[in-house]
C-alpha cells in the first residue's frame, strides 16, 4: 500500500467516525458524560482534518491516470489530523458504548445513522451480501412498504442476531393491563382520579409490572384506538425487557427520572420530559430513583408526529431541532432474558439466551426519542380573549378526517397571560373531542384545589367541564395585569374517541370531584348588565 493509500484510508476512517460523533448533541441533562475538554478535543482535531481537507480539493485539480499528486507534507497532515480524529472518536465511541457518555442525534423527520463500531455501516445499500464485522442485516418497518414516501418509516439495523432469535411465545397474565375496551364501561358523569400512592405500589414492581389501563377505547387487534396507562415502578428492568406489538407509547414521567435502553440506544428522560417509544422496539426501564410515577398514552393506529403551523408560519411550537434520537450503543451479552410483548392487547413472554440490545448501527427514520417540554414555543393571545387550547399541541396522531386526531399531545407550560378585559382561565366547555389531563408539577389555573401532580381528570365526548366556583371568581375579578404562570406543567391527551373506564380508575376516582362545580351560583339579574 502506498503513502497516499495509508492517507486515504485512515481519512475515511477518520471522516466516518468523526461525522457520526460531531453530529451527535451530548446531553448535559445526567450524569455521567462525556468531559468537555475531550469533546473540544475531538472538534479541534476534526476541524484541523476539515481545513487539511481544503488543501488536498485545492492541489487534487492534478490529475494523470486517475492518480492524484498531492504534496508528501500535506499528505502528512492529513495522516496525522486522520489519526487524531480516528482516536479520539473511537475513545468518544467507547465511552458512549459502555454507557459512560449519553449523547444524541437531533432532529424530528430526520433519516438518523449511528454506528457503535466504526464502519459497521455498509456504504452505499442496506443489504450487501455480507454485512460488516458479521453482522446480520434487518429492517423494522412502521408502515407498509408502499406508504407514501412523505410519511414512510422504516429503519435499518445491523445487529448480531435478528428477530428470529428469540425463541417461543407463552401467554402470561397481566393483572392491570386491559386488552379490548368494548368490555368497560361507560360513564358520563366528569372524572378525577387521585395519584398512585406509593404505598400500593407492591415491592419488586418495575415499568412494565407497574403498567395501569385506566381509560381507552378500541382493539389493537383491529388497529383502532387507544390507551391511557398511569405506571408506578420501584425498581429497574433487570435482563428483561418490553416490546408493545399495539402501538407507538408516548411516556410522560411525572416523579422519577428514567434511563431506557431501547435496540437503537439509551434515551434518558426526567419530569418534564417525554419519549416516545415506536410499536415494535424492544426497550428496558432503569429507575434512576427509588420510585418512578408517571403517565402513558398508546395509540392502536398510525404514529406521532408534529402539528402543521398554518398561519403561524414556520416557526413555532415544538421546534424539529429540540426533538433527541439515541446513538447506537450494543451488547454482547449471553445469559437468559425475559422478553415481554404486548400483542392485541394481551401479554407474552419468551425466554431469550442473549440481550435484545445487539445492534451495533441503524441508519433510517423508524427511532425512538424525547423531548423537553421546557423547550415549547409557546404561541398565546397578546390582545384579548382565551384561545383554544390546540395552540399547545406538541404532537399529534391524525385521523383519515382532516383535522381531526385519534390523539393530540397537548401541554400547558410556564408562560405569560395578558388578554384584556378577558377571562383568562380555561372556558366553559362541552366538546365532541374527549379529554384526558394530568399534571407533572405546580396547578392548574381551572382548578383551586383537588387536581395534584400524578392526577388525573377524564372529561368524556360531551361532559362538561371548566373553572372551579374558585377559580370562576379569581377569574372574574382578578386584576387584569399581565402574569407570569410559573412552576406549572399540566398536560392533556385529546382524542377524537369517546372513552371508556377501566375498574381501576374507579378504585381511584374522587366520588366528590361534582362539589367543585355546586359554589357556581344563579348570578342573573335582567336589570344589571
Amino acid at each position: 500500500m502506498s503513502s497516499l493509500d495509508r492517507v486515504s484510508t485512515n481519512l475515511a476512517v477518520a471522516a466516518s467516525l468523526a461525522s457520526a460523533t460531531c453530529s451527535a448533541d451530548v446531553s448535559q441533562s445526567s450524569a455521567p458524560v462525556i468531559k468537555e475538554s475531550e469533546l473540544s478535543r475531538l472538534q479541534r482535531t476534526t476541524h484541523e482534518l476539515s481545513s487539511t481537507l481544503k488543501v488536498v480539493s485545492s492541489a487534487s485539480s492534478q490529475i494523470n491516470d486517475n492518480t492524484v499528486t498531492i504534496p508528501t507534507e500535506i499528505a502528512v497532515r492529513i495522516h496525522d489530523a486522520a489519526q487524531k480524529v480516528a482516536i479520539s472518536t473511537k475513545d468518544f465511541l467507547a465511552k458512549n458504548n459502555s454507557g459512560a457518555v449519553v449523547a444524541y442525534l437531533k432532529g424530528f423527520g430526520n433519516e438518523h445513522e449511528s454506528e457503535a463500531l466504526s464502519g459497521a455501516l455498509p456504504v452505499g445499500q442496506n443489504n450487501p451480501q455480507k454485512v460488516p464485522y458479521g453482522l446480520y442485516a434487518e429492517q423494522i418497518s412502521g408502515t407498509s412498504f408502499t406508504t407514501p414516501r412523505s410519511v414512510n418509516l422504516r429503519t435499518w439495523l445491523y445487529r448480531i442476531q435478528p428477530y428470529v432469535c428469540q425463541g417461543q411465545f407463552t401467554k402470561i397474565d397481566h393483572p392491570t393491563i386491559v386488552a379490548e375496551f368494548s368490555k368497560m364501561h361507560n360513564d358520563p358523569n366528569p372524572q378525577r382520579l387521585s395519584p398512585l400512592e406509593p404505598a400500593s405500589i407492591k415491592a419488586g414492581t418495575d415499568f412494565v409490572d407497574g403498567l395501569i389501563s385506566i381509560t381507552g377505547q378500541g382493539n389493537p387487534s383491529e388497529n383502532t384506538g387507544l390507551a391511557v396507562y398511569l405506571y408506578g415502578a420501584n425498581c429497574s428492568m433487570k435482563d428483561k425487557s418490553f416490546c408493545s406489538a399495539d402501538g407507538d407509547m408516548l411516556i410522560v414521567p411525572q416523579e422519577g427520572a428514567l434511563r431506557i435502553q431501547t435496540e437503537c440506544g439509551i434515551l434518558e428522560i426526567t419530569p418534564g420530559e417525554i419519549c416516545v417509544i415506536p410499536r415494535g422496539i424492544r426497550y428496558s426501564v432503569e429507575l434512576k430513583a427509588s420510585q418512578a410515577r408517571g403517565y402513558a398514552c398508546e395509540i392502536f393506529k398510525g404514529h406521532f408526529r408534529l402539528p402543521e403551523l398554518g398561519p403561524i408560519g414556520a416557526n413555532g411550537l415544538a421546534h424539529p431541532d429540540h426533538f433527541q434520537f439515541p446513538v447506537a450503543v450494543y451488547e454482547n451479552k449471553k445469559g437468559e432474558h425475559q422478553l415481554v410483548n404486548k400483542f392485541q392487547g394481551d401479554i407474552f413472554e419468551a425466554k431469550m439466551d442473549h440481550s435484545p440490545y445487539n445492534v451495533i448501527a441503524f441508519r433510517g427514520n423508524y427511532l425512538p426519542f424525547k423531548y423537553d417540554l421546557s423547550k415549547f414555543n409557546t404561541v398565546n393571545s397578546v390582545s384579548y380573549d382565551h384561545l383554544d387550547p390546540s395552540i399547545f399541541t406538541v404532537l399529534t396522531c391524525q385521523t383519515q378526517e382532516p383535522g381531526v386526531a385519534l390523539l393530540d399531545f397537548v401541554i400547558f407550560p410556564p408562560r405569560w397571560s395578558v388578554a384584556e378585559n378577558t377571562f383568562r382561565p380555561p372556558y366553559y366547555h362541552k366538546n365532541t373531542m374527549s379529554e384526558v389531563m394530568g399534571l407533572i408539577k405546580g396547578t392548574y389555573d381551572a382548578r383551586t384545589t383537588g387536581f395534584v401532580p400524578g392526577g388525573m381528570s377524564i372529561h368524556n365526548c360531551m361532559t362538561p367541564h371548566g373553572p372551579d366556583s374558585e377559580a370562576f371568581k379569581k377569574g372574574s375579578n382578578g386584576d387584569l395585569t399581565p402574569i407570569f404562570m410559573k412552576d406549572t406543567m399540566a398536560f392533556m391527551f385529546e382524542t377524537s374517541l369517546p372513552l371508556k373506564l377501566t375498574p381501576f380508575a374507579n378504585k381511584l376516582r374522587d366520588r366528590d370531584y361534582h362539589k367543585c362545580w355546586e359554589g357556581l351560583e344563579n348570578n342573573f339579574d335582567p336589570n344589571n348588565p
